[in-house]
């Protein structure tokens, strides 16, 4: 095991809830809560390449627990959450990650496509968050974590349906901390800046946006989906109990606001 592993005892043994876990941001954070020694289980669409990770994460205590899980279908998403718990118990940890950045022109968008972006980069975290809250409050404590995105706080264009999302997710954050508060369960937001995934590799990170983007920002270093993932652990633990409504950047201090 990796001698750097910072490590977090209010983890161990918790099921961890993770959307969108086969590939980029979210298959690290699997990665990083099974070095917990948590009870991981991941929602993604790509039951082949889910099935794949599954077998590679079999060194941790506990085994990872794969669900196929539709963005969009949130009948079939509120059943795999019931499945994981009757399968891994009571959940204590929600990560809505799964998301999908899309681009297009405005003059692309239609009706049907911009109520799309709305369930694949919005809906479902609000119904996740709904399925697991009673679970936190029977527990005594909880915490929901959403991945945002910074671009729209860059005002990115490209992809209006996106960042309007990704606008949304700040504000459901601090509304369901609102509401769930009184429960003890705690609602934060973490907002990346521009992670080296390889999604993002393969499409849009050129020499020329690398060289740009490491000017704005005061770290000269891309990010990594390690780097959103060990905040995602502090925002999961107890570490962070006096914390909620919360969203934190991890952007490397791009300061050109």
């Amino acid at each position: 095991m990796n001698a750097e592993i910072v490590k977090y005892p209010s983890l161990e043994d918790k099921v961890v809830l993770i959307s969108g876990g086969s590939t980029g941001i979210g298959h690290t954070i699997v990665n990083k809560f099974l070095e917990q020694g948590s009870k991981v289980a991941f929602l993604d669409i790509d039951e082949d390449g889910a099935s794949k990770l599954v077998n590679d994460f079999r060194e941790f205590k506990y085994k990872a627990v794969f669900e196929k899980f539709d963005l969009k279908n949130i009948d079939q998403l509120k059943k795999s959450i019931s499945t994981i718990k009757s399968n891994l118990g009571k959940i204590s940890v929600l990560v809505n990650n799964a998301a999908n950045d899309q681009r297009h022109t405005i003059d692309e968008v239609t009706p049907e496509f911009w109520d799309d972006r709305m369930n694949v980069n919005l809906r479902h975290f609000f119904f996740a968050s709904q399925a697991v809250y009673k679970d936190m409050s029977e527990l005594g404590k909880g915490s929901i974590i959403n991945i945002g995105s910074y671009s729209w706080m860059k005002g990115i264009g490209g992809m209006p349906a996106y960042t309007t999302a990704k606008s949304a997710v700040m504000g459901l954050t601090r509304s369901l901390a609102k509401d769930l508060g009184e429960y003890n369960v705690r609602v934060n937001c973490i907002v990346p800046g521009w992670i080296a995934t390889e999604r993002q590799k393969k499409l849009w990170l050129t020499p020329e946006i690398i060289e740009d983007n490491l000017k704005r920002q005061s770290i000269k270093r891309m990010l990594t989906p390690e780097d959103i993932a060990k905040v995602v652990l502090f925002f999961a633990s107890d570490q962070s109990s006096g914390c909620s409504a919360q969203s934190y950047v991890v952007d490397g201090g791009d300061v050109n606001q």
